[in-house]
């Protein structure tokens, strides 16, 4: 094992990581705060990396799959410490809440152990949405833009451990390239974004931390109330606009500057805004019927709901933990869906869905046609045996995750709804579920060592399983 090279992918990720967090202490001087904690440790984070890193600076990155994998799991954990220290030193919270937090933000899950966000001093609530901003295109792929300036050629295999999907699409000639322009487009729409929200009434903290929180699809807000502390219907909507951009393909917004259209045609786009669309309008209609409203206001926050859940965003403007059954039913099916692979969402991914409803559709036909030669096409490709295989193992991977952190809170005597929906919402990376842990609550009241088995929880999500269960792989360490 090439333990010098993963430490220098650590340091030099870790270097990138402190030099943002010097944002967070702006931030205090800004609001007059006491940023000096702060600004000691991040000082100590940045020298410590900085120190490993001119140490190993002649050492050549040689990365190959195991030592990646490795690598990835290793950073969140590393990353997960880092975001939680400041939490801890200037907020009345444990070290496992502080640790949960932070990898709620890294993963942009959005689940949070605060109940009264708005008496979190600026330089916090910065910092828990820079930590969404961060995670939500993966730091993993800053990391791939800077390593490849060290190792041109060796970067790839660290990108695909990080990178969700089902497959790795170079648009430009060089990772590096792609990675940055990815960040790009990132950063481009949350600039627009946060002009907007400014634009319709929101101040400039508020605006650029909800953009922050919007494009990563995170979800941490800075108002106890969430969105729903604004009534404007243009912030709503403005937000729920760019959560559903935040959940197409990265690649298509790429592609865009191309002048390539193909990204928006593809059948994921097509099935996630049919799928949007639909629960969309039922949930507008079971919200006209349980709670009287007119049509506008049922249909903005019905579709604000959906595309913030769906996506795995978690912002709420109501509790729509109060609302009907069949509500709730609706509400729990965008939770299962999520977003395209190559967004920020979380979730299954609505391409999985199209490549298991197709295996499904063709073995439906093999029983009546068992000599007949059925394959599945996405997009006019055919999809070989190790793509459908991923799928379908990814999907039992994650109903095994998914069951197993249920029946955990369930076995620590929560009820069912809390438990499953809990459990959807922290491995999908959704944020709230129902129950204890709706959109009006938080997972601030579970034990400590419930929020680290939670944070591993957020982690086998974010990284979409493979990544993390490989690690229990007798050969994956046979040949270190």
């Amino acid at each position: 094992m090439n333990v010098r090279s993963i430490v220098k992918v650590q340091s030099l990720i870790g270097m990138t990581l402190g030099l943002f967090f010097l944002l967070d202490v702006m931030i205090g001087v800004l609001y007059h705060e006491a940023y000096g904690l702060f600004l000691l440790f991040d000082l100590l984070f940045l020298a410590g990396n900085a120190a490993l890193y001119l140490l190993l600076r002649k050492e050549e990155v040689a990365l190959h799959i195991r030592e990646s994998i490795l690598s990835v799991n290793l950073l969140w954990i590393l990353i997960g410490i880092a975001g939680a220290i400041p939490l801890y030193l200037y907020t009345p919270v444990t070290f496992a809440s502080a640790f949960f937090e932070a990898i709620s933000g890294f993963t942009t899950t959005g689940a949070t152990v605060y109940s009264d966000i708005e008496n979190l001093p600026h330089m916090i609530l910065f910092h828990r949405s820079l930590m969404h901003w961060l995670g939500g295109m993966g730091i993993i792929v800053l990391g791939v833009g800077l390593l490849s300036v060290i190792n041109p050629t060796g970067s790839l295999s660290l990108f695909k451990a990080e990178a969700t999907g089902i497959q790795i699409e170079k648009l430009r000639p060089k990772i590096k390239d792609t990675a940055l322009s990815l960040w790009g487009i990132y950063l481009l729409l949350t600039l627009v974004d946060a002009g907007l929200l400014k634009l319709f009434g929101m101040n400039w903290f508020d605006a650029v931390n909800h953009a922050f929180a919007t494009i990563s699809t995170g979800g941490f807000s800075t108002r106890n109330s969430s969105l729903g502390y604004w009534t404007s219907p243009w912030i709503i909507w403005t937000t729920t606009l760019f959560m559903l951009l935040s959940g197409i393909n990265f690649l298509a917004h790429l592609k865009l500057f191309y002048k390539d259209f193909s990204g928006y045609r593809s059948e994921e786009v097509r099935w996630y805004l049919i799928i949007f669309a639909v629960l969309g309008t039922l949930l507008t209609l079971v919200h006209m019927d349980f709670g009287h409203d007119g049509l506008g206001h049922a249909a903005t926050h019905a579709f604000f709901t959906i595309a913030s859940v769906m996506t795995t965003t978690g912002f709420a403007t109501i509790d729509y933990g109060g609302w009907s059954h069949l509500a709730i039913a609706i509400i729990f099916i965008a939770m299962l869906i999520g977003g395209n692979a190559g967004s920020t969402a979380g979730g299954i991914k609505v391409i999985r869905y199209v490549v298991i409803f197709k295996t499904l559709g063709a073995e439906l036909k093999r029983i009546i046609h068992p000599k007949a030669f059925i394959s599945v096409f996405i997009d006019g490709v055919k999809q070989n045996q190790a793509i459908l295989s991923s799928t379908f193992g990814f999907f039992a991977l994650f109903v095994f995750t998914v069951g197993i952190v249920a029946v955990y809170i369930f076995a620590n005597g929560y009820d069912a709804m809390t438990s499953l929906s809990g459990a959807v919402a922290l491995v999908g990376n959704v944020g709230p579920g129902f129950g204890h842990v709706g959109p009006a609550d938080n997972f601030g009241f579970f034990a400590d060592l419930d929020k680290i088995v939670f944070s591993i929880g957020m982690i086998i999500g974010r990284l979409e399983c493979y990544t993390v269960y490989i690690l229990l792989s007798a050969s994956f360490w046979k040949k270190f």
